[in-house]
């Protein structure tokens, strides 16, 4: 498996695909990032046509057990994030 891409690689990436320089695609990477955490964190979803929809998933109460001692402990309610890859994408990679 390969190395997952690092954040300078992908915004030297951006640039040049956007034909602009890596100060201005680490700020559209910026902003985007920006916008996905704040509309996900409000209980919102955003979908990236051609990647997927990246949502936040509401977790109910639940008994889980600690794998060291095996001691049984009530979880509390959470949120988790959550995304759904896109078939463009899967078909891609599968094709």
């Amino acid at each position: 498996m390969a190395k997952p891409m690092t954040k300078t690689q992908l915004v030297a990436a951006l640039a040049e695909e956007m034909g602009a320089d890596k100060k201005t695609a680490g700020a559209a990477l910026e902003a985007v990032t920006a916008i996905i955490t704040r509309e996900v964190a409000d209980g919102g979803a955003v979908t990236l046509p051609g990647v997927g929809k990246i949502y936040c998933r509401e977790r109910p109460e639940r008994m889980v057990r600690n794998p060291a001692t095996g001691e049984q402990f009530k979880k509390e309610a959470d949120k988790v994030v959550k995304m759904t890859i896109a078939k463009a994408l899967k078909d891609s990679v599968n094709g």
